[in-house]
């Protein structure tokens, strides 16, 4: 009972099982889930949010591999979850600046961010992706997160402030 409870939160309700690219699965699970909490709630739910996915990551991939160093299974994405929602968090805080909820195309910047950096792992994801433990699979996908909060804040700022 217990490694099923680990498995649901590993996999994110098992979104994790879905072929092909589980990882673009689970993000883009995440990100429907972490934007209607932006949605409805409001930023800092969303920041909270993030927080507890991020804590719950860390606590569950470590006692899903405990017995497998070394492994980075593509069913785990709760750590894309907890990625894209520290990307979220960077045009969620801009809208929640501006008194307003966050709307499209801020979302779908970061998640297509989200999943270049992900996928293309340059220096600090790839180097949290190499360290080959449980920490490892989690880290890669935060940097990835802030990278692509930063990439989509910069973009938004060049469409808005040059480009229009």
């Amino acid at each position: 009972m217990a490694a099923r409870w680990l498995q649901a939160i590993t996999t994110f309700g098992f979104v994790g099982h879905l072929r092909p690219a589980p990882g673009t699965w689970g993000t883009a699970a995440g990100l429907a889930l972490l934007w209607a909490v932006e949605r409805f709630a409001g930023f800092g739910p969303l920041v909270a949010a993030t927080a507890v996915i991020t804590a719950l990551g860390f606590w569950a991939v470590a006692r899903e591999l405990r017995d497998r160093p070394g492994e980075d299974p593509s069913e785990i994405v709760i750590d894309e979850v907890a990625g894209i929602g520290v990307a979220l968090i960077f045009p969620a805080a801009g809208f929640w600046l501006r008194d307003m909820s966050m709307v499209w195309p801020g979302p779908v910047a970061a998640f297509l961010f989200f999943r270049l950096f992900d996928i293309w792992k340059p220096w600090l994801v790839g180097r949290a992706d190499r360290r080959g433990d449980a920490a490892g699979v989690m880290l890669d996908d935060l940097w990835a997160g802030l990278f692509a909060g930063i990439c989509t804040v910069i973009a938004a700022g060049l469409w808005h402030g040059f480009i229009r």
